[in-house]
């Protein structure tokens, strides 16, 4: 998401708390576009909301305060949510855009957030894939982070599985 105009909302998401209290809040609030018809399309990076990615379009309801709550996802955009913790350099902020600008060249976008040393990739489905997997698995091997799939399509679980799809072509989730 690159600016925040008047057609954007604050969608809230209820998230479920382990019992290491991770993540760290029990609700995550991201920008979206409102549609009309109760609908709206994500426009950022989730840091921890599980199974949503940037355009992805969803149902939302709104409370007697006025608060729009997420609901079912409506349609599933192509994109990915890839996050990782670095651990390099400490997950100083310099590593922090090494590792965004790394991962840019492969066509996503993000942004890091100090406090938890966390790096949220927006992951496109006409990026380097089968790249972008292999130094995720590369960095984690060398203890440069730890990085999870927070939302993935069928054409990111493919390249685990070894099926490739043309580059551009990423079936839904």
């Amino acid at each position: 998401m690159t600016d925040i105009r008047d057609d954007h909302v604050k969608v809230h998401f209820r998230l479920e708390v382990d019992e290491a209290g991770w993540p760290p809040a029990s609700v995550e609030s991201l920008w979206a576009v409102d549609l009309g018809g109760g609908t709206v399309r994500v426009d950022n990076t989730p840091w921890f909301v599980r199974g949503v990615a940037s355009d992805d379009i969803i149902r939302i309801d709104v409370d007697e305060d006025g608060v729009r709550w997420a609901g079912e996802t409506v349609r599933a955009s192509e994109n990915c949510t890839i996050r990782l913790i670095v651990l390099r350099d400490g997950g100083s902020a310099a590593a922090r855009r090494t590792v965004l600008e790394t991962f840019h060249r492969l066509g996503t976008t993000g942004e890091g957030i100090e406090q938890f040393r966390m790096v949220a990739l927006d992951v496109p489905p006409d990026a380097d894939l089968p790249r972008i997997r292999k130094l995720l698995e590369h960095g984690e091997a060398k203890g440069w982070w730890h990085w999870e799939e927070g939302c993935v399509t069928a054409a990111w679980k493919s390249i685990a599985s070894g099926e490739t799809f043309p580059r551009g072509r990423c079936p839904g989730r």
